[in-house]
Formats: structure tokens, sequence, C-alpha cells
């Protein structure tokens, strides 16, 4: 999983606008511009370690493996399940295309039935794996689809950032994505979103933070996140991923993004 697409979880959608909308925010829109345009290399390898907690604070691990590889301007990435037991061998594959005017592409193989199973738009917004992402939040995001907002300037973690909200410009767009708004929090020195909280469609709030970031050849990089979910004050769910043995622009064949790879396994 690439951590810089899951940390644009503030779910984009698919239907390109012609023109801007009058309560879009030019500022706003230029920084997130530029959030879509950082750079996260070429390729990307790396061990990650999913800790799933309950609303009582009972946890599960997960350990998988993860790779991403541009492909011209299209993103794919591939996710295997190494353990536990009930989900090891599971695949999950994401073709992220630059073109605003395709659906995402993605599919998952599990094990038991032997079979690869494409998500469709209308499950994108369930949850990966029982975590507190969604498929919807695998994938980049098409910013044509939202107006954006300046709504002030703040700190986080001792470095200065802006806040931005993010409102869908159509109803397929939330239907897909399960979020009515976003509101981010973007560093300014390295225009990496830190912090969000996604407002869902049932009333509920997911909450993303990334504790633990570095810097690795000019790329930054995330070592740590948490995914909560609340209704109220009330913790429903959290997730925490952590990235570990992180291989930057190392060399990643192509069949590694096939579907026939996923029944393959690692």
């Amino acid at each position: 999983m690439n951590a810089k697409k899951i940390l644009f979880l503030l779910g984009m959608g698919a239907t390109l606008l012609s023109t801007p909308s009058m309560a879009d925010d030019a500022n706003a829109r230029a920084i997130m511009e530029k959030v879509d345009a950082r750079d996260d290399g070429q390729t990307l390898e790396q061990d990650m370690l999913m800790v799933l907690i309950d609303k009582n604070g009972k946890q599960r691990t997960r350990d998988l493996k993860s790779y991403s590889k541009d492909f011209g301007a299209d993103e794919h990435r591939t996710l295997f399940f190494k353990s536990p037991s009930d989900v090891k061998n599971t695949a999950f594959l994401t073709y992220d295309y630059d073109d605003a005017s395709k659906d995402d592409d993605q599919w998952l193989y599990l094990p038991a039935l032997k079979k690869v199973k494409r998500i469709p738009s209308a499950d994108k917004s369930s949850s990966f794996m029982g975590s507190d992402f969604s498929y919807f939040d695998m994938t980049d995001r098409d910013l044509e689809n939202y107006d954006f907002k300046l709504l002030k300037e703040t700190k986080v973690r001792g470095h200065d950032a802006w806040m931005i909200e993010s409102t869908p410009r159509n109803q397929e767009v939330i239907d897909e994505s399960g979020y009515k708004k976003s509101i981010a929090i973007v560093r300014k020195d390295n225009y990496m979103v830190v912090r969000a909280i996604n407002f869902m469609t049932n009333g509920k709030k997911k909450y993303l933070d990334l504790k633990k970031i570095h810097k690795q050849n000019g790329i930054w990089l995330v070592d740590e996140m948490t995914m909560t979910t609340k209704k109220g004050k009330d913790t429903i769910h959290k997730t925490i991923l952590t990235f570990d043995n992180i291989k930057l622009n190392s060399d990643i064949t192509d069949d590694v993004f096939t579907t026939r790879r996923l029944e393959k396994g690692l």
C-alpha cells in the first residue's frame, strides 16, 4: 500500500467537472494540487503491520507486504497478507488511473474461494478487511470533484500548516466515498496531509493522524499512521498502520501488479 495514497483519505471520486465552482477557493486548490503532485517515488516496497482495535480495546494484528509502482501517469499497488492464518494469502490490487474519466480498478483475491473479486464502485465505501480504511481510501482522488476552502493557518506538532475543507461537488462522489466533507491539515514545509477528519454520511467521523514520518532521499515517507472511527466522543474502532523495511525506487517487476500474481501470492 502506498502511504501517500492512504493519507489522501479525503476520498475523491471519478467524475470530471470542466469548470471550477464559484464556491471554490483558488488558494486552497493550489495547495491541494501541490499535495497531489508531491513526489512519492517511482516504486515503493515495504512491510506493513496493521493493528485493529475494537471499542473494548481488543487487538488483532495483520502482517502485510506492499508494493507500488508508477506506470506512466498511473500508479499500481499490491498488498499481500502474510498472517494470521485467517487472512493469509489474501491479496489486493489497485490500478489508480490519472485519467479522471476512468474509474480506478480494484481486485481482491480470497484464497478460501480461490477467486479474484473485482470491487464495484457501489462497494468502495465499505471497510477494507475490517479496518477503518475503506476501499475508496485506497485510491488517489480527482481534485476536480471537490470545492476547497482554506479555513485557517495552524500548527501541528510544531510545524506550520493549513487547514483546508473539501466538499464534494455531486451526490455521485458522496455515494461512492461515503463522505459528506473532509477537513485536512497540510504541513507547509512538505505538503503532506498529516491529519484529516472525514465526515461520513452515517453520522460518524474518521480521524487520520500521521504519527511518524521521515525524509529519505528527498522524499517524505510515513512510518506510522492511525485512523480512528468515532460516533460523537465515543471511539468505535481504530486502525494503526506501521511501515518498516522501506525500499524506495528499487526494481519491482510489472507482474507483481496483475490479478494472476494475486492468485500466486508472494
